[in-house]
């Protein structure tokens, strides 16, 4: 078993593939997304989740997504049509990094993908280029809510405390304008689903060859969250806006008001 087959049975039960409710998923939206008709853009776009349910919602809208995975973006397809939005819905099997669009795009999205481009700013770098003027970024990542231990940096990364992250965004060109900050309920809630899924599936195959494998990866990830990365990892998103130079001049990205 891969880890893009470990990673799609761990997010059964939990597609949106980060530590939010659907509540929050709604409400992010709401405040990325323009009025009317708009374009948006998904950077590892994974299952498309995120442009399923904006296009759903908003009829007007048109999406596209980016992904290496080729069974990620199958199964955003067939979703796409059993929800009867699949005109509307463009998929780019490919790295991200390397996408070139066509048009700009209203919205730009990346989730919990930030690890494709090498972190939270090399991310925001990538989605200035895709922006049209007056859009905006949603953009989620983790943060550091407290000391972390050397074995939790080795394992997730060089994050930063959420004020520094803040501030490295902001000194990075972009003003945020909306945000959210997962609770402790969404963040366990996520890492039980993606234990607790991946667990219940190899508990279902027991004669599947994988089925070992999947139950060891399961406890593994659960000993991991509980003894290493609960208690100071945090995730947070932002929704930003390109700020305007420091001479004054209107930026290329962020001219128009909404």
């Amino acid at each position: 078993m891969d880890r893009e087959q470990i990673s799609r049975r761990a997010h059964a039960d939990h597609p949106i593939g980060a530590p939010l409710d659907d509540d929050t998923v709604r409400r992010l939206l709401d405040h990325g997304l323009p009025h009317g008709e708009a374009r948006v853009l998904d950077l590892g776009c994974g299952g498309g989740e995120w442009l399923l349910r904006a296009l759903a919602t908003h009829p007007g809208l048109r999406a596209e997504g980016v992904d290496v995975s080729r069974c990620s973006l199958d199964h955003a397809h067939h979703r796409a049509r059993r929800l009867g939005v699949e005109d509307r819905l463009i998929l780019h099997h490919e790295d991200a990094g390397r996408f070139a669009a066509a048009r700009p795009f209203d919205l730009v999205l990346c989730v919990g993908a930030t690890h494709a481009f090498g972190g939270l700013l090399p991310t925001l770098a990538a989605a200035r280029r895709h922006l049209a003027p007056g859009g905006r970024v949603l953009v989620g990542d983790g943060f550091w809510d407290g000391a972390p231990s050397p074995e939790a940096m080795e394992m997730l990364g060089e994050f930063t405390d959420l004020p520094t992250t803040l501030e490295r965004v902001v000194a990075d060109g972009w003003t945020p304008v909306q945000g959210h900050i997962s609770t402790r309920r969404e963040l366990d809630d996520y890492e039980w689903s993606w234990t607790g899924s991946l667990a219940s599936w190899a508990l279902e195959h027991p004669t599947d060859p994988d089925s070992g494998q999947a139950l060891e990866t399961a406890t593994a990830h659960r000993e991991q969250w509980l003894r290493v990365y609960r208690d100071v990892l945090g995730f947070v998103c932002l929704v930003l806006r390109p700020s305007p130079p420091d001479d004054g001049t209107p930026s290329p990205a962020g001219t128009a008001a909404r």
